[in-house]
């Protein structure tokens, strides 16, 4: 059974947790840059957690169903649609054979989670479906694809899954950091202007980086290539904050200043140009 893709939206990728233990061969982790919002879209269908999804950004695609099932959507409100009724996201919905599920205007955040009862059944490589060219022949969704899934008898009585995972305040500007290796060797008027300045995402942000505004007054040298992380907080000579994301690479040669926890990299994967962001240490 499949799903077709009618229109593939702006950029729409199938995702999972993401692709571990062969970053000594350069190779990103991947994987949904917003993975709270992933894994809760999996929970309310009591699918794995790393069961693959669509990650969905900005603009949604628009999708015919050819099977029964249930599925559910979380992170990003796009304004969902199932046969031209709204519905809402953080809940399950069954569905039938010719279902079409399309999406109109964003309201919060960036990116939304679309799962479906069972997982995307893509290929797997390298023990995950997340989407990386050249890893995996496509880089995004387009239309007139076809995305593997399973019929699921939706006529059973719904479980109701209790779930620790809550969503994110996308309206949040906090991200909690932890110091980065090359932190020390900032200056005490480098190190203040980073913790107290509020930044704001440049219109360069993508899944490997979010670039950050303003500059900050910067001396440091280049370091020797070291490994670096989603995460990772780069300072660039000419001064720039760069935050590296899931698709980033697995070395760098920037001085780390920061390390962006777990939540902080979901809630920065909801922001987009424009939206203010401030940092607060966390102590480990």
């Amino acid at each position: 059974m499949k799903v077709k893709v009618i229109k593939s939206g702006l950029l729409s990728t199938i995702q999972d947790l993401g692709r571990f233990g062969y970053r000594d061969l350069g190779v990103p982790v991947c994987g949904a840059m917003d993975t709270n919002s992933a894994q809760l879209s999996n929970r309310l269908l009591n699918n794995n957690k790393d069961d693959a999804v669509l990650e969905m950004t900005m603009i949604g695609p628009k999708l015919q169903f050819d099977m029964h099932s249930q599925i559910a959507i979380t992170g990003a409100d796009m304004s969902p649609m199932l046969n031209g009724e709204a519905i809402k996201n953080n809940k399950v919905y069954n569905i039938k054979q010719e279902d079409i599920l399309e999406f109109g205007s964003i309201k919060s955040g960036l990116r939304a989670y679309l799962a479906i009862k069972g997982g995307f059944i893509t290929d797997s490589i390298l023990g995950s479906r997340s989407y990386y060219m050249p890893m995996t022949s496509a880089n995004t969704i387009k239309g007139d694809d076809f995305l593997p899934a399973i019929s699921f008898n939706n006529d059973l009585e719904r479980t109701i899954s209790f779930s620790k995972l809550k969503t994110i305040d996308f309206f949040s500007k906090t991200l909690n950091v932890f110091k980065g290796p090359e932190f020390d060797s900032l200056n005490q008027y480098q190190k203040e202007k980073i913790i107290s300045s509020e930044f704001e995402v440049s219109n360069l942000y993508s899944r490997m980086a979010y670039q950050l505004s303003p500059l900050i007054e910067n001396d440091l040298q280049s370091i020797l290539t070291g490994p670096v992380l989603p995460g990772t907080v780069q300072l660039t000579p000419s001064g720039r904050l760069i935050v590296l994301m899931r698709d980033c690479q697995t070395t760098g040669g920037y001085p780390r200043v920061l390390q962006l926890a777990e939540d902080a990299i979901n809630l920065l994967s909801q922001k987009k140009e424009r939206d203010k962001v401030n940092f607060r240490i966390a102590e480990l």
